[in-house]
């Protein structure tokens, strides 16, 4: 009986240790298929902020561009008209506006200029 005992106890730990071997093995295929998804799942999401980064920088770009062009076109009507009001000032302006009243003024209508 002890010389089957102790075959039964070899046989045992064989299976045992090739049992824990196999959950191991297991074990670790399951930690790398994780590891695996979690790096896919954060180069996705790398992905998608990198769009969204494009996306508003392109828009902040579009609108920074509009707001530039306005910028500069309310700068040149704002020459344009500070000149005309100087030139209001100096010798002959009130002639010069005048004229440019008379261009104002449709034709059918009765023009009264007070001097």
């Amino acid at each position: 009986m002890p010389k089957d005992f102790y075959k039964s106890s070899v046989t045992d730990k064989r299976s045992l240790a090739s049992k824990i071997q196999l959950n191991y093995k297991d074990q670790e295929d399951f930690i790398s298929s994780f590891f695996l998804g979690l790096k896919i799942c954060f180069f996705l999401l790398a992905i998608v902020s990198l769009v969204k980064i494009g996306y508003t920088s392109k828009v902040r770009i579009t609108r920074l561009r509009e707001i530039k062009e306005s910028y500069l076109y309310e700068k040149l009507r704002f020459k344009a008209l500070s000149s005309r009001f100087d030139d209001l000032f100096s010798f002959g302006g009130e002639q010069r506006f005048m004229k440019d009243q008379d261009q104002m003024i449709s034709r059918d209508i009765i023009r009264v200029i007070w001097r």
